[in-house]
């Protein structure tokens, strides 16, 4: 049962976009997801509770506590969507779950340089092999020297680039509406889900 963390100790850099999103991945492809929600602002959860009956269902998981829970039985993937300033006990119960961490991450050097700490720690836990760890730039056009220099520093510390995701108001209108970019037409997101094509593959993995 792979679990993906999505991770990055830095408020506002889009968690909840990205989990609520590859949590509709894996829906989309048949799979029995659970998304779960460690934040205290618990946007995913709201997430869920906008989700209409008609979308392909996705369960929820209480991480809520202090002390995180396995997944129940009968779940085939896992979300775990995580809080700002991650770190102590819940930090090292998070990796010790996970099997892939996605760490949201946009292109400034404020944020870069906010991170720094944590992504050193999940380099040297890729290194000893217990998960794959993966970035993805958020808000963030591919083309820019921004988007230059965060590959350049990500690729530093031994860890990929997913991808590039753009800053558009389609997030946001589809999680007002509980909804995800592969819950509707993909005429209607393609540029979206071009970019979203890399971070796909790495998760199938």
């Amino acid at each position: 049962m792979p679990v993906v963390v999505v991770a990055n100790p830095k408020g506002g850099v889009g968690k909840s976009t990205m989990a609520t999103n590859i949590a509709g991945y894996f829906a989309s492809q048949g799979h029995a997801v659970m998304l779960g929600d460690a934040d205290r602002q618990q946007s995913s959860r709201l997430w869920l509770g906008l989700r209409p009956p008609a979308a392909r269902p996705i369960s929820g998981w209480d991480a809520s506590d202090s002390r995180l829970a396995k997944p129940p039985k009968g779940t085939t993937h896992v979300v775990l969507d995580t809080p700002a300033g991650l770190h102590g006990k819940m930090f090292k119960e998070a990796l010790q779950l996970a099997d892939k961490v996605v760490v949201p991450l946009q292109p400034s050097i404020f944020d870069i340089y906010a991170t720094r700490a944590f992504l050193d720690e999940l380099a040297e836990h890729r290194k000893a092999g217990k998960m794959q760890v993966g970035i993805v730039g958020m808000r963030v056009d591919p083309r820019t020297i921004a988007a230059d220099h965060l590959k350049e520093f990500v690729e530093g510390l031994g860890l990929p680039v997913l991808g590039y995701v753009r800053h558009t108001q389609n997030y946001i209108h589809l999680a007002a509406r509980g909804l995800t970019l592969f819950d509707v037409a993909p005429g209607r997101v393609e540029r979206d889900l071009e970019q979203w094509q890399g971070i796909c593959r790495w998760l199938d993995k």
